[in-house]
């Protein structure tokens, strides 16, 4: 039995050792035949970008702004007589257009034809007086000369025996009964309403046979021969614009565009004067831009241009001589581009910024001819950072 039991204790004891030296002896041989792994050293992926070679350029700004077309003329237009309308025209209806000096509205005349005819026999009664006096006049110096000088030589006539007074009260007469018959003849013609321009009804306040007074609003019209544009312009902007600020400026062209129906429509204006103040609120000055025929009644074939549209103006400013014209978003932290130098790496350039606009920085001093500069916004850019350019 002990034999069996030293067997037992051994294989106890040297199993465990045999398993232990199998497995080091397979890793030694598993780390013998790993290969090598090598190194390298990658560098960073490069930045896609865009750019644009420098180039100066004759430069004109142009500045931008914006309104809301406005008739030039707006008139209300009163009753300066009183009575019944009798009258009206087909064209006397909101938003019906009419011609200079058409009649729009008629009141009864009947009572002012009465009143003419009245002057007219009180003016006739007076030239009849004055007639008579300057004949009694000249009688009474005949007379006198007659009579009274041939004996008395040294007297002399007085204005009462020569009848003066008489004739100057018949002449005063005169003139108050021609008075009286003109305006008689102005409140008949004042029956007949109409306006002395080429116009729009906006709003019609009366209809046939309303009795109206004298100062009665008859209706709301606006002359369409023109149009005007008040045109906000920052006092900034003044540096780069030569403005109408006196009679006899010359006038500024400007264009203005809108939307209409999803088509831009575009007309040419000038800009005629300006309101001469600056705005309290804003800190403006509203230069008027003016706009010949908006609704185009000579037949030009343009887009109408309808009171109360809102438009946008593209104002022609100064020459400002040779500059660098570069997008807005290339210039960084208000005066920085970034150049693309020949090993495509990029290096930030101090440049002097004259004026921005929407779309342009306009750069005057630090770029050179042929300087390739990067466009595309980089995210925290580096100098020597590595770029590739796009296309």
């Amino acid at each position: 039995m002990r034999p069996n039991r030293f067997l037992r204790l051994s294989l106890r004891i040297l199993l465990p050792i045999g398993i232990l030296a199998v497995g080091i002896l397979g890793f030694l041989s598993l780390r013998a035949i790993k290969p090598e792994l090598q190194t390298a050293n990658e560098e960073p992926p490069a930045y896609l970008v865009a750019v644009q070679t420098a180039q100066k350029q004759q430069v004109r700004f142009e500045l931008v702004s914006q309104g809301t077309v406005k008739p030039k003329i707006s008139t209300s237009l009163v009753s300066e007589v009183a009575g019944r309308v009798s009258e009206i025209s087909q064209k006397f209806v909101s938003g019906g257009f009419f011609e200079a000096d058409e009649t729009l509205v008629r009141i009864d005349s009947r009572n002012y034809e009465t009143s003419l005819k009245r002057a007219e026999l009180a003016l006739a009664r007076a030239r009849v007086r004055v007639d008579t006096e300057r004949a009694l006049s000249g009688y009474a110096r005949e007379d006198w000369e007659q009579f009274i000088a041939d004996n008395d030589p040294s007297n002399s006539p007085t204005e009462l025996t020569l009848r003066r007074p008489q004739l100057a009260e018949v002449l005063a007469e005169y003139s108050v009964a021609e008075a009286e018959m003109k305006q008689a003849q102005d409140d008949l013609d004042r029956t007949t309403v109409s306006a002395p321009y080429r116009g729009l009804i906006l709003e019609k306040n009366v209809d046939i046979g309303q009795y109206v007074g004298v100062g009665t609003p008859l209706a709301s019209t606006v002359a369409v021969d023109f149009a005007e544009v008040r045109l906000p312009i920052s006092l900034n902007d003044l540096e780069y614009l030569t403005l109408p600020e006196r009679p006899g400026s010359y006038p500024v062209p400007v264009q203005l565009y809108a939307t209409i129906g999803g088509t831009v429509s575009y007309w040419d204006a000038m800009i005629v004067r300006t309101e001469g103040v600056v705005d309290t609120q804003s800190r403006v000055i509203h230069a008027v831009a003016e706009i010949s025929d908006p609704y185009d009644f000579a037949g030009a074939g343009r887009e109408l241009l309808r009171f109360g549209t809102f438009v946008h103006a593209t104002i022609q400013g100064n020459d400002a001589g040779d500059m660098f014209v570069v997008p807005r978003h290339a210039v960084y932290q208000g005066s920085q581009v970034w150049i693309v130098n020949e090993d495509d790496t990029i290096t930030p350039r101090t440049v002097t910024v004259v004026r921005f606009d929407d779309d342009y920085a306009y750069i005057s001093e630090g770029l050179e001819n042929g300087d390739v500069y990067c466009v595309t916004p980089i995210d925290r850019p580096l100098p020597g950072m590595k770029v590739k350019i796009s296309g």
